[in-house]
């Protein structure tokens, strides 16, 4: 996949200036806290965000844990500038690089990295791009380490199913269905992980978002 087949932040629902205030409608700061507090990070832990947009969940890591290395990669260099001027602004360091998530060995390096964290991409991707994302987090990550997704997970309500709809408009039906029929964990379990459990589940008025965990055999 080149870095021009890339799906923008918010599809075709509006410019990439608009993100964070169109995501503040998930009720964003509950389910990245959450998301978090499953990465718990460390000091000298290695922390890779892949497909980490404006860097909101980058930079609440690096203030949650000053001493672990942040790094948010991203296809997408506008936004890439925003995380950038929203870590300056919240007086954090994180590491920021161009890059697609299915190649990040060739990303990163070959050293491994403890943690590998990704919010809100997976759905926005075709069903043979998220399979390679998830062998590619699954081959950068060093033996026993942790994966955390957030993301829209199985749509339970019909409530939930209807308020997807908008999530569909935006990204396309047929890249956003698995993920509302709930083909998270199964393809996380195809790509390598063990322990893949689903540790949270946020309503919102675009759908339910999950937030899954699991760790590299």
């Amino acid at each position: 996949m080149s870095e021009n087949t890339f799906t923008p932040a918010l599809g075709r629902f509006a410019p990439t200036r608009f993100y964070d205030g169109v995501v503040a409608l998930t009720r964003e700061r509950l389910w990245r806290a959450l998301a978090a507090m499953h990465v718990a990070p460390r000091p000298g832990d290695v922390i890779v965000d892949v497909g980490c947009g404006t860097g909101s969940l980058a930079v609440l890591l690096a203030r949650i844990e000053p001493g672990a290395r942040i790094v948010g990669l991203d296809p997408d260099p506008d936004v890439l500038a925003v995380a950038r001027r929203k870590a300056d602004t919240a007086g954090v360091t994180a590491h920021w690089r161009v890059g697609m998530g299915d190649n990040l060995v060739e990303a990163l390096g070959a050293d491994p990295v403890d943690t590998v964290v990704s919010s809100l991409v997976l759905h926005q991707c075709p069903i043979a791009v998220k399979r390679a994302v998830l062998a590619s987090m699954c081959a950068v990550l060093r033996p026993g380490g942790k994966l955390v997704i957030a993301d829209y997970g199985l749509q339970r309500t019909r409530l939930m199913r209807l308020a997807f709809r908008t999530v569909q408009f935006a990204d396309g039906r047929e890249d956003t269905q698995p993920n509302a029929d709930g083909a998270l964990p199964g393809l996380m379990t195809a790509a390598g992980f063990r322990d893949v459990r689903e540790v949270e589940v946020v309503p919102t008025a675009t759908g339910s978002i999950s937030v899954y965990v699991a760790r590299r055999e």
